[in-house]
C-alpha cells in the first residue's frame, strides 16, 4: 500500500476526503529531513491558502496521518505520523527553530527502550512509546 494509499483509508474512517490540497501537504511532509512549520509547508505549496493548511493539517492530524511536534518556540510543526514515516528522533535547534529528524543505531534504540520500560516501570507508568528531542545549537547558529 503507497503512502498515498493509507492516508486516504485513514481519512475515510474519520469521514474525511483525500483532497489535492492534503495530497500536496502530505507530499511535502513526505520529501522533508525535519517536521515543518506552517511557514514551511506553505511555502512549499504556495497555491494553499494558510488557513487551507491549518485546516487541512488539523483533519490529517486528526485522522492519525500527520503528527504535530513542539518546538523550541511557540510554533508547532508537523510531519507524517511515525507509523508511516518510521520511528525517530528529533535534534531541535534553541536558536532558530529547525527540528531535523534523526536515529539511533539499532542497538541504541534497544537500549533506550528497555531504559524508558524500566523508568515506566518503577513509576507504575504504562508507556506505549517513547520520544528523544536533543537541544541544541544547529551548524548555522553555533
Amino acid at each position: 500500500m503507497s503512502i498515498h494509499d493509507d492516508v486516504a483509508a485513514r481519512l475515510r474512517r474519520v469521514g474525511q476526503r483525500y483532497t489535492p490540497a492534503r495530497r500536496t501537504l502530505v507530499d511535502a511532509l513526505a520529501a522533508a529531513d525535519g517536521p515543518l512549520s506552517v511557514v514551511t509547508l506553505q511555502a512549499a505549496a504556495p497555491s494553499l491558502p494558510q488557513s487551507s493548511v491549518y485546516r487541512n493539517l488539523a483533519d490529517l492530524e486528526q485522522a492519525g496521518a500527520v503528527a504535530r511536534v513542539p518546538g523550541p518556540d511557540d510554533f508547532s510543526r508537523y510531519e507524517l505520523a511515525e507509523d508511516l514515516a518510521g520511528h525517530h528522533h528529533h535534534l531541535v535547534c534553541t536558536g532558530c527553530g529547525q527540528v531535523l529528524d534523526f536515529h539511533l543505531p539499532a542497538a541504541a534504540e534497544r537500549a533506550m527502550n528497555r531504559a524508558a520500560a524500566d523508568a515506566a516501570a518503577s513509576a507504575g507508568f504504562s508507556a506505549v512509546a517513547h520520544r528523544l528531542d536533543l537541544l541544541g545549537l544547529c551548524g548555522a547558529c553555533a
